[in-house]
């Protein structure tokens, strides 16, 4: 697979002017079509292990950047893992977060393609298979596909085998397409073990060393 995404632009990190605006879970849009669903487990159990009150004081702490259309929706350019696991756990929670970008258009297709210009938006399925239609696009985090590459990746980064860069839109899947084109043995996001040793020699070699995120 040849993941080509465009050119980028950085997120807006909320300002301590900005306004936090509670929304549904549930009503959020996403910009992506798979998450790591072996992430997604993590970020589900981590929430279920706390109380009420710690869980909204943390999601305050961790505002969704959010692009308002013309119509009134909200589409989240990041979160996706964590707001997965939070919907899972419970179907009405709510999360607070921040208009990175407001668009006066208010057709989906107009909404999506002004993402893409800015490098917001993938367009990949859970095989790496792309670019799909905008069409395909899920409407929301609950019809997200399993990619067990990002649940890979994600396990890299929590060993600190790979560094995060939080700037670079979808830098876990650009990891787990260049991991696809290597010889791995048989894995799915809920048995990683099997495909970690390779993985993890094939991250640290000097093969991988222009991709962000590498530490040798």
């Amino acid at each position: 697979m040849s993941l080509q995404l465009p050119p980028f632009e950085p997120i807006p990190a909320p300002t301590k002017e900005c306004q936090l605006i509670e929304v549904a879970v549930a009503s959020l849009h996403p910009t992506q079509m798979c998450v790591g669903l072996a992430e997604v487990l993590h970020r589900r159990e981590d929430f279920a292990a706390d109380s009420i009150e710690k869980r909204r004081k943390y999601l305050k702490s961790k505002p969704v950047p959010m692009v308002l259309s013309g119509g009134g929706e909200y589409w989240m350019v990041d979160r996706h893992h964590r707001l997965r696991g939070l919907l899972e756990l419970d179907p009405a929670a709510t999360a607070w977060g921040y208009v990175a970008l407001e668009l006066t258009c208010k057709q989906p297709e107009q909404v999506l393609a002004a993402l893409q210009q800015k490098g917001w938006l993938y367009l990949y399925n859970g095989r790496g298979l792309g670019l799909q239609p905008l069409s395909a696009l899920p409407s929301g985090l609950s019809g997200l596909q399993d990619d067990p590459f990002r649940s890979l990746v994600w396990k890299l980064k929590q060993e600190g085998v790979i560094e995060a860069a939080p700037l670079i839109p979808f830098h876990e899947f650009r990891w787990g397409a260049w991991l696809r084109r290597k010889s791995l043995p048989p894995f799915s996001s809920m048995q990683l073990d099997p495909a970690l040793p390779a993985a993890r020699a094939y991250a640290r070699s000097a093969a991988a060393a222009k991709l962000s995120g590498w530490k040798g």
